[in-house]
């Protein structure tokens, strides 16, 4: 056998190989121990920014506002249209009545199934209840189980405005027991199957979407862990880049390993991105199900569930508005996977599979503020209590007196009448609405603009007009808290009156019909709005103590000159609702407030500003109700007595009328038994409208409670004593031109009996007849007068008698 040979050079060094080895294991060692150096205190980094972000993601939660919630009793008015109004507003759905959310209607009879919520005095139950309406009021209220007549039911209120923090984000937080069991898992059995089993990465889940995606299907590979990581702590971003993708991961695995599955479903389900309108991003699955269905999230449809579930992957791909049939698509996909793991069976899949995709026409329930004049007069509210920066994104109810049946009807009444007011030679006209629930001060409507959505000035709270005539009934008020010398059925002068202002000037002003009306009860004088007779009577009371009183009811600062007797004031529409407050209260002090109460985000009241009012003093009271008689009548045959022909006499208003100069302003206040509404309408320039009270804001009025359901005005007779007068005292009630007037108990004047009718009274014009009263004045017929002619106007009056 041959023998090879070596040179020297050729023979092999056995040292090479464990040198070698020995740097590339000192190689790697120095890379784990760098990598280390920089992976150990980068994860220790981010393990902190986990457990700072992952809690703040519930702090940027909006404050949320809520209307009242509706509280159906027996008695209360009510009709049809308005209850379908409010659960529609509160996005009640028509269905069996039976679901919760639901209704259903046979006739005057209602079935509603409210849901459970918290208020400012706690938490209300869910209920199902039956409602009967019947002459526009409600009959009765029912438990819909026991068949228990109940003493009322209060339902959840709806949602109308969202107060946002820095960022733009709608957020409604649940928790995991609130959200439908057929959602958490069919949100799995779509996104994330393993979810329960893995660490925050899931490679089976990775293979098997490489798999489906080679047998051209689609399926994501990251978990759920993955997706919360990447739009909760890193931000929703279009850009996949390694670092990224590696932070995602390294996030994924410090969420797993710091909080259990739970929290980690709960966190995703309120942090999942669905959806976009303009600036304002939707996420979780509670506001995704009012955006896109306009529902609760408890009640959705299991065909609703599958299409939530499904544009988690894509809100934008597969938003249902714009793109139907790829919504469509995946909603079906979603289903399959809902069949295929047995969450739905073989039936109810293939209903769903038919069933349209169930999604509103525009995201209404999402609007961020729909009522800008009432958020406007909540945030000044809030203002009291709550920096701005504590307010916004603090997750906090702030639970309001809106009624949306009474914020739609002065929408619309607004709309409705500034359209057909409006005349090619007459500037643009503007409103400012308030109304108001007389019993408790809380403010149920406010519009601030002809354009209601139209965000910017305030007219009900910020714009600063004069007044006129509104400010009368204050005058009469004082004179009427002294029975001793005032009375409805005192005689008051109406002649031409001067009033010296000192140095060397004289005011004298007119009545708008341009006509004096002699000598005329007191209760006509208001009623008629003659501005010489009031002029008369304020100047007894004194201009110092109509300032004082309504600085003591309203706030209002006004100097105490003699022009204050007409309403020489600039005004708000809020601020003569708090004004008239306290006449269509009955004499209570009530401070008008938007914000019935603030909740935490646990629904524990912080707090309150729904506090039940003091009983009015006796006095009060009793001058009040004389008011209100008196307005009665400005409204059944004064100033107001359009309504009448509007067929609103049902309701025995009360109401005063009120203008500026050369009809800038027109104005109205009037209440009935349970609402109080001002009204302004002019316009921003100041120019004339060639409106009165009357002709502007009183058709507004009109125009709402033509609609809005509310009680009869009814005026007590505690601390009044009427009686049938004749001339300056009482009599009978069977004689001959005799009117009944209501006096403070105990301040009747003296009772004479009935005088022989006179023998025969001379003709009109004929010679001896009597014009400064005397006989006439006895039997009342002094009383009688020509209706003024609103196309006459005193220029020298600083504001007219409308």
């Amino acid at each position: 056998m041959a023998q090879i040979d070596y040179d020297e050079d050729d023979t092999p060094d056995d040292s090479a190989s464990p040198q070698w080895r020995r740097r590339i294991v000192i190689w790697i060692l120095a890379a784990i121990g760098l990598g280390l150096g920089f992976l150990i205190p980068y994860s220790l980094y981010l393990n902190h920014e986990v457990g700072q972000r992952f809690g703040q993601l519930r702090w940027q939660i909006p404050t949320r506002v809520y209307a009242r919630p509706l509280e159906l009793a027996p008695g209360l008015a009510m009709d049809a249209g308005t209850l379908k109004t409010e659960l529609d507003a509160a996005a009640y759905r028509q269905g069996d009545g039976v679901r919760e959310g639901s209704y259903s209607r046979e006739g005057g009879r209602w079935r509603i199934s409210s849901r459970g919520f918290n208020d400012v005095d706690g938490s209300v139950p869910k209920r199902r209840v039956e409602v009967v309406l019947s002459g526009g009021r409600v009959a009765s209220v029912r438990d819909a189980a026991s068949r228990k007549a109940l003493r009322g039911a209060r339902l959840d209120p709806a949602r109308i405005a969202t107060l946002y923090g820095q960022k733009q984000e709608e957020r409604r937080l649940v928790r995991i027991d609130e959200v439908p069991e057929l959602l958490v898992t069919g949100l799995q059995a779509v996104e994330d199957r393993d979810f329960n089993h893995h660490i925050g990465i899931d490679f089976t889940g990775m293979l098997r979407a490489a798999f489906k995606t080679a047998t051209g299907s689609r399926q994501g590979a990251s978990t759920l862990t993955q997706q919360l990581a990447r739009s909760g702590l890193l931000g929703i971003g279009k850009e996949q880049t390694l670092q990224r993708k590696g932070k995602e991961i390294l996030y994924a695995l410090l969420i797993e390993a710091r909080y259990d599955k739970r929290t980690i479903l709960e966190a995703y389900l309120n942090q999942v991105y669905l959806g976009q309108r303009g600036n304002q991003a939707i996420h979780g699955v509670a506001a995704g199900a009012e955006f896109w269905f306009g529902r609760d999230l408890r009640d959705l449809t299991t065909e609703q569930i599958a299409l939530l579930v499904g544009i988690v992957r894509g809100p934008s791909w597969y938003d249902p508005r714009r793109n139907p049939e790829r919504a469509l698509e995946r909603r079906n996909f979603a289903l399959g996977e809902f069949h295929e793991t047995g969450l739905i069976d073989d039936a109810e899949y293939q209903r769903a599979l038919k069933a349209p995709l169930g999604v509103t026409d525009s995201p209404r329930a999402i609007a961020a503020n729909r009522f800008p004049a009432y958020v406007d007069l909540v945030r000044r509210q809030l203002a009291r209590d709550y920096p701005e920066d504590e307010l916004a994104g603090a997750g906090l109810s702030v639970m309001t007196g809106m009624s949306p049946a009474a914020q739609a009807n002065a929408e619309g009444s607004v709309a409705r009448t500034l359209k057909s007011l409006s005349h090619r030679t007459r500037p643009e006209l503007q409103a400012g609405v308030v109304v108001t629930d007389v019993h408790n001060g809380e403010v149920v409507a406010v519009v601030g603009a002809r354009e209601f959505t139209e965000h910017g000035f305030n007219r009900a709270v910020e714009a600063q007009r004069p007044v006129g005539s509104l400010l009368k009934p204050f005058v009469y008020l004082l004179a009427l808290a002294q029975p001793e010398r005032f009375s409805l059925a005192s005689w008051v002068d109406d002649s031409p009156v001067t009033v010296n202002l000192g140095k060397g000037k004289n005011w004298n002003p007119g009545n708008s019909d341009g006509r004096s009306h002699g000598t005329v009860r007191l209760i006509d004088a208001l009623a008629q709005s003659y501005n010489q007779a009031t002029v008369r009577v304020g100047m007894q009371v004194a201009p110092e103590r109509i300032a004082d009183l309504i600085r003591t009811l309203a706030g209002i600062e006004a100097a105490p000159n003699p022009a204050l007797i007409l309403g020489s004031v600039d005004q708000s529409p809020y601020a003569m609702a708090q004004l008239y407050q306290f006449l269509a209260s009955g004499g209570e002090i009530q401070p008008l407030h938007a914000v019935r109460g603030v909740l935490d985000a646990n629904g524990k009241a912080l707090k309150r500003y729904d506090k039940e009012p003091a009983p009015a003093q006796e006095g009060d009271a009793i001058a009040a109700r004389l008011i209100t008689i008196a307005l009665q009548q400005a409204v059944s045959s004064g100033t107001g007595r359009q309504l009448m022909s509007d067929g609103l006499g049902r309701l025995s208003p009360a109401g005063k009328t009120g203008t500026s100069n050369d009809g800038r302003d027109s104005w109205f206040a009037g209440w009935t038994g349970d609402h109080l509404a001002v009204i302004w309408v002019g316009n921003d320039q100041n120019k004339t409208t060639g409106l009165y009270g009357a002709t502007g804001a009183m058709r507004v009025w009109s125009a709402l409670f033509a609609r809005l359901p509310t009680a009869p005005l009814q005026v007590g007779d505690k601390g009044l004593d009427w009686q049938w007068v004749i001339g300056s005292n009482t009599t009978d009630a069977g004689c001959a031109g005799a009117r009944r007037f209501a006096f403070v108990a105990g301040f009747a004047p003296a009772y004479t009996p009935c005088p022989a009718p006179e023998p025969t009274l001379p003709e009109e014009g004929a010679e001896g007849e009597d014009t400064g009263g005397g006989w006439r004045e006895w039997f009342g017929i002094g009383e009688r007068r020509e209706e003024p002619d609103p196309a006459k106007r005193v220029p020298e009056a600083p504001v007219d008698g409308q």
